[in-house]
This record gives C-alpha cells, structure tokens and sequence, in this order.
C-alpha cells in the first residue's frame, strides 16, 4: 500500500512525525466557475487536487485538503459558479496558515489552477510569520510545445479539455465539445484577466476544445508535476 500524505487521511502522530522530517505542506487551491458546457464548474478544483497529489507523492511532503474556493466574479448565466472576495481568500489562507505554523509547519507550496488576477494577488500576499510559501500558478508553467493552440490565450479551451480528459474523463461531456474564439482585443482582454466576464455568447469557453486529448493532457499534467517538484527540491523561493 502506497503512502498516503493527505492530512485529512492521517491519524495526528503520523502527521507530527511526518512535519519532524519534513516540515513542508502542499496546499491545493481552486475555484468554481463556468468551463462551458462541456466541463464542470469545478475543473480548477479537480486540475489542482491532481497536480497536488502527485507532488505529495513525489515529494515526500504532507498535502492539505484542496481549498475548493477561489477568487471569481457573479453574474450572467453560469449557474453554479460561486467564489470569495479576494481579501476574504486571503484572510481565510492566513488563519490556515497560521494554524499549521503552529504545528511546525516552515513552507507552504501553494498550487493553484485559477488564474483570475484578484485571485492570484490574494495568494501571492499571503502574511505569514516564521514560515515561508510558494504560490505556482499552473498556467504559468510553459507547455505550448504541447498544445496546438496557444495556452495563453484560452479558458475551457484545448489546454484544460486535455487536462480533465487526462484527469477526469468520465466528467467530459464531450457531445457538448464547441470552439469559441472572439477577435483580437477582446480575446486577449479576457484571457489576460482584464475583463473577468467571458463574452456573452461564449458559453464559458475561449478556444479550442476541439483539439484536446487525453494524451497531450497527459503530458501537460507531467510537466506540471516535475517542474513543481523540481522547484522544492531546490529550496523554498519566497
């Protein structure tokens, strides 16, 4: 039986023993909102729990249950998508923090899978005390030479279909698979968080979802995982 270093799974001395060698934790945060028609509100939720869980286990380092709400704005038509404040986000993960400090916790790995600006700025402004963190925003991770489609400029699109086709496949609906791609401005005003609200006729989706697989999620997912364990065996960067 392989070991389990999810928290939530572990009686309380096996975690004290785990902190004395490696006082670390990996702290998964996502968010609910609109993936189109073909993917759940909770793809975020279900990308950074993945990514996570794999770094726990190739890190030797205890992993949180994922913080399922992020920073995201209401409104329109998407049903189902909720969200917290960017100071509230940031209050919460601070009073988490603060609590595992106290049990000897020294770095904090945050993973992230949202990349909503306010969202960001939240975790990335994290006070702690004696502790250090680092916040890795999955999709600054560089994996055009995998996609067909640019990653910069997507939401629901070629780059996230793939993950969850990977991760998740049972929750595609692929049937419901559509591409969507506004004209320049527009385009890049949303993708690079601008403007938090998708255009009205998108369904929740910029890009191409039409091009995604199962395989190149698969190595989008591997990339994801080496770079961040890459990153902690290396040292904590604050």
């Amino acid at each position: 039986m392989e070991p389990s270093f999810a928290i939530d799974q572990l009686p309380w001395p096996e975690i004290r023993r785990t902190i004395d060698r490696d006082p670390r934790l990996v702290l998964p945060v996502g968010a609910l909102e609109q993936h189109g028609p073909h993917l759940p509100v909770g793809s975020n939720i279900v990308i950074a729990r993945h990514v996570a869980r794999a770094v726990a286990a190739g890190t030797g380092i205890l992993r949180a249950p994922t913080l399922s709400y992020g920073v995201t704005v209401g409104g329109g038509p998407y049903a189902g998508r909720a969200g917290l404040r960017r100071k509230t986000l940031h209050r919460v993960v601070n009073e988490l923090v603060q609590m595992w400090e106290d049990d000897g916790i020294e770095h904090f790995a945050i993973i992230t899978a949202h990349r909503f600006e306010p969202h960001l700025e939240a975790l990335l402004m994290t006070a702690t005390g004696p502790s250090s963190r680092s916040v890795y925003d999955l999709y600054q991770i560089d994996v055009s030479d995998i996609l067909d489609s640019d990653p910069e400029l997507e939401h629901a699109g070629e780059l996230e279909t793939s993950l969850m086709l990977h991760l998740a496949p049972g929750l595609v609906r692929r049937d419901e698979v559509r591409d969507f791609l506004p004209e320049g401005g527009a385009l890049r005003r949303y993708t690079r968080r601008r403007v938090p609200k998708p255009p009205s006729d998108s369904q929740g989706i910029i890009g191409s979802p039409s091009l995604a697989t199962a395989e190149k999620g698969r190595a989008v997912f591997t990339r994801y995982v080496e770079k961040i364990c890459a990153a902690l065996a290396a040292g904590p960067v604050d």
